[in-house]
This record gives structure tokens, C-alpha cells and sequence, in this order.
């Protein structure tokens, strides 16, 4: 078996095995290399695993050549970002601030040779940790990893947060009227009260935004760069949207989603707490909804929360499913039962971000970023 780095000669060889791939996320795909290197310059290096006698049949002319692509067999890919601050720590992630990632294999050999060789990666980075972000936990994973110089990685599995999913139907029509009349009529009520919604691109950037920046600045969050939103829907112009609810020309809340095979993805939504009483959130998650059924979607995931908290009850209204994630950590640090892995790095943040709050939301769209960046989550 060999492994190689992705570079741009075997891109679409590497999306081609992430959509045949059955245990594939929208979030293997390479294009969030180039995004999340564009916006915040992190290094990136995604793994690719060759069948062995596939790969000695090609030339070292043919690995530069397209034609190679035909002469491969991928049998498993692992992306991984290297984030390394002074304070947040020194880490690989596959893949950072989004919910999944982690390894894609064909079969536990090679799920075993890619998790090897982002720990002889790790070693020479100096990582605290390696984190992989799976649905399913690894399957070759049977004991702690020993990596090539000899010395013994634990392994700790998180699953303190679930998938929320919603099996839908063919139609819109046809999931309103599996609500609850109680439901229904939430979401009728801010259509009442003359609001309305807007689905679309590069257009609706700018109010995504500024809904966004606020919202962020109020839970006391460093604001992810505007840059990230402009280069996924650079990077993904059929698959990724924008949508947002309107009083009058006012945005009130927003969101962003990005489909894959059959799910409608939404990393992030946002409203205007002023506006509460008017309910934009329900319009908003409906017009999310709506468009999925209506676009041919089979699920919609609303994002990753933690069991009985506010945001999975709200989310758990509309039907939604929780599906346990599996953050796994191996580290290169051990110190004795406290690790990285136990310590999210947003406890870390708290004592800084206190009186975030009462900035500013302008200073926090300069300095927000510049701290977002570090952030894994």
C-alpha cells in the first residue's frame, strides 16, 4: 500500500472515491482544502491510499500525467489540517470547524495504514493531538496506536454530541402537513406578520452576515472571516446557498446550506434576538426545509448539539433524530487523566471571550476572525 498527498493532479480522483463511497460526508470532499487554505492559511494534508501493485505499475512520469488517474485504485483517503497556536494548542483535525471528517477506507488495512501515517505526520509536527471526527467509530481501532518511533499513542472517544437528521418527504407540502398543528401554526405566524425569505448566493452574502457578525457577538463568539462563506460558494456554486428572512429590507436571520448525495447540510443559522417576538427562526428552518423536499433531498441535518440542551429540543420539534458522533482522539500528550480531548477549546476561550459581548460588533468582525481561525469547533 502507498500513500500520497493530495495535490492538484488527483483531485477529482479523490472526490470521484468520496461520492462512491457509502460513509462519505460532504466534508471529505477536497474542495474544503482549498477553502479552508484560501481563508486562513492553514496547512493542509489529505491523505490518499494506493493499492500497492496498482501504484508500482506507473511511472514517475505518469504520476504527473492525467492519465495515471486511470491506472490507480484508491483505497481509502484521510483529510487533515494542522491548526497550531500558542494558546489553542498544536493539533491535526480532519476536518475543523464542522462536524464529520475523519477516515474514509475501503477496508480496516487501510483505515490502519492511514491512521498510521498521520501519526508518524503528528510525531514530526510536534501535535498535541490527532482528531478524527467519524460518524461511526473506526472499525480497525482495537487498542492504543504505537506509531513508527516506538512510542504508544492513546486513543480517547468522545461522543458527548449527536446528528440531528430529519428523514423527509417528496414535497414540502407533504412534511407541513406531518406537523403538529402547534408547529404549523409557528410557522405560519411570522408570514402573517409580513415577513418573508430569500434563498440564493453571492447576493445575499452581505446580509448573511451582518446577521451573522451580531448573532455571534451576542453568544460571546469570535465570528468566523466572511472570506470562509465567499470561498464555499466559490468553491461549490450548485451545491451551497444562502437563506434569509426579511421584515420589510431588514434581515432578521440567516442561514447557509450545503447539499451532498442525498442530505441538505446547515453549518450555521443565525437570528437577531431583537427580533425574537417575530419568530424569524421558524421561517427561516421551514424555508431550509422546504427547499430540501423540493430539491430531491432525503434528509436534512441540522447540525451537531448536546442531548436536552436548548438548540436540541428546537431542533427535535421539527422531527429530527439524534445520530451520535464519534470524536476520536489519539495523543501524543498524555498527562495522566486530563487531555486535550477532555477540554474543548472553547472552555479554554471563556476566559477571554467574557466581555466579548460588549464589544462592538465592527471591532469583533477585525478581531474575530484572527481568533476564529485557532478555533477547531
Amino acid at each position: 500500500m502507498k500513500i500520497e498527498i493530495l495535490d492538484t493532479g488527483n483531485i477529482a480522483l479523490w472526490d470521484t472515491y468520496v461520492r462512491s463511497h457509502a460513509q462519505a460526508t460532504l466534508y471529505h470532499l477536497a474542495g474544503w482544502k482549498h477553502i479552508i487554505q484560501k481563508t486562513y492559511d492553514h496547512k493542509a494534508y489529505y491523505l490518499i491510499a494506493y493499492d500497492n501493485n496498482d501504484h508500482n505499475t506507473a511511472s514517475t512520469q505518469n504520476w504527473q500525467d492525467n492519465k495515471r488517474q486511470n491506472d490507480q485504485t484508491i483505497t481509502g483517503i484521510l483529510p487533515l489540517v494542522h491548526l497550531k497556536h500558542f494558546l489553542f494548542g498544536n493539533s491535526l483535525i480532519s476536518v475543523p470547524f464542522f462536524d464529520l471528517g475523519g477516515i474514509l477506507a475501503d477496508n480496516e488495512q487501510t483505515e490502519r495504514a492511514l491512521l498510521c501515517h498521520a501519526v508518524r505526520l503528528g510525531e514530526k509536527l510536534k501535535t498535541d493531538h490527532i482528531e478524527l471526527r467519524h460518524i461511526e467509530p473506526l472499525a480497525s481501532l482495537k487498542s492504543d496506536i504505537l506509531s513508527p518511533s516506538g512510542k504508544n499513542w492513546p486513543v480517547r472517544t468522545r461522543s458527548h454530541k449527536v446528528r440531528m437528521l430529519l428523514s423527509l418527504p417528496e414535497s414540502g407540502d407533504a412534511l407541513m402537513k406531518s406537523f403538529k398543528s402547534k408547529l404549523r401554526s409557528q410557522i405560519r405566524r411570522p408570514l402573517k406578520d409580513g415577513l418573508y425569505s430569500k434563498i440564493g448566493g453571492f447576493e445575499l452574502l452581505d446580509d448573511f452576515y451582518q446577521v451573522f457578525a451580531v448573532n455571534m457577538r451576542d453568544l460571546g463568539s469570535p465570528v468566523h472571516s466572511r472570506k470562509l462563506m465567499h470561498n464555499i460558494l466559490e468553491t461549490f456554486p450548485k451545491q451551497a446557498k444562502i437563506v434569509i428572512v426579511y421584515k420589510d429590507k431588514q434581515p432578521l436571520a440567516c442561514s447557509f446550506i450545503i447539499g451532498f448525495k442525498d442530505t441538505l447540510e446547515n453549518p450555521w443559522a443565525s437570528a437577531l434576538r431583537k427580533y425574537s417576538r417575530m419568530s424569524p427562526n421558524m421561517l427561516l428552518y421551514w424555508s431550509m426545509l422546504e427547499y430540501a423536499c423540493d430539491n430531491g433531498y432525503a434528509y436534512f441535518d441540522f447540525g451537531r448539539s448536546s442531548p436536552d440542551e436548548g438548540t436540541y429540543k428546537f431542533k427535535a420539534q421539527w422531527g429530527a433524530k439524534p445520530a451520535p458522533l464519534h470524536w476520536q482522539y489519539f495523543l501524543r500528550k498524555n498527562d495522566g487523566d486530563t487531555c486535550q480531548a477532555e477540554n474543548p477549546e472553547k472552555e479554554k476561550f471563556n476566559k477571554v471571550i467574557q466581555y466579548w459581548k460588549k464589544l462592538p460588533v465592527s471591532v469583533t468582525k477585525i478581531i474575530g476572525p484572527l481568533i476564529r481561525k485557532h478555533i477547531g469547533l
